[in-house]
């Protein structure tokens, strides 16, 4: 792996698993210095943090619930404070409950909504004002989903948070153009994670992944290599766009295996 990142300082949400983890790591591997943000699985985000030295470069966790603008503040005061300046963020914490709207526990509703919408805008907006300050431009990847465009049922709260993001991506790269920093958006189809345990049985999803166009479940470490791509500055013509990663999902349904015919 290219050591393109080298002297760059990343922060990454939801990074003690899955997706946020693996991309932590690939940016590790490209020179990167981390800073990993967890809320509640500290095991994973220390073992991925040793990970990273392990590598020779630096790594932080911090635990910070992201959906509290005064402790996402604290969480970016505190990586300058550690690494002197941020040159990437990447947006991958979620929280979601699966359940019919007209029935949800409205707990859940809004701690999904306030998690996975509002956490990534709180996010965004700390990282991107510290990178404005430092004058140098930057990148930014936030981890949405196909569920942005299509109407999953039973998860409308996540559906909702993950089409407002895709909108404040877009919007903020718009807002950046003149600061130089790059937004994009990044689609994982249905990825083999912790968090998938969460809603379906092992056997579910493994069955349902072969009903997938690709015939499987996307690893999280495909996605994080998409991630990297978006987050380098080999990409740096490349702002406002969504890159998808998911094995077909948005092509026609005649286009799945054996078919045989259109």
């Amino acid at each position: 792996m290219s050591q393109s990142l080298v002297g760059k300082v990343a922060v990454v949400t939801g990074a003690s698993s899955g997706i946020g983890r693996a991309t932590s790591v690939a940016l590790a591997k490209a020179g990167a210095d981390v800073v990993l943000n967890y809320y509640s699985a500290e095991q994973n985000a220390m073992e991925a943090v040793e990970e990273i030295l392990a590598m020779g470069r630096k790594a932080m966790a911090s635990k910070t619930d992201v959906s509290d603008p005064a402790a996402v503040d604290a969480m970016i005061a505190e990586t300058v404070k550690q690494f002197g300046r941020i040159d990437i963020f990447i947006s991958s914490a979620v929280y979601s409950d699966r359940e019919p709207f007209l029935t949800a526990d409205l707990a859940g509703f809004r701690r999904t909504i306030e998690v996975s919408m509002f956490g990534a805008y709180y996010c965004l907006r700390a990282t991107c004002n510290q990178m404005v300050k430092q004058g140098q431009g930057g990148a930014v990847v936030i981890v949405s989903s196909p569920h942005a465009q299509i109407a999953f049922p039973n998860a409308m709260a996540y559906n909702m948070a993950k089409a407002a993001i895709d909108q404040m991506a877009r919007t903020a790269a718009c807002e950046l153009l003149q600061e130089k920093i790059r937004v994009n958006i990044c689609y994982p189809g249905w990825t083999d994670t912790p968090g998938e345990r969460k809603f379906f049985t092992e056997e579910m999803i493994q069955k349902a992944a072969k009903s997938l166009p690709w015939g499987r479940l996307a690893t999280s470490e495909e996605v994080a290599r998409a991630i990297l791509f978006l987050a380098e500055p080999a990409s740096d013509y490349i702002t406002g766009e969504i890159l998808h990663v998911d094995g077909g999902l948005f092509l026609p349904y005649w286009s799945k295996r054996d078919t045989g015919e259109f």
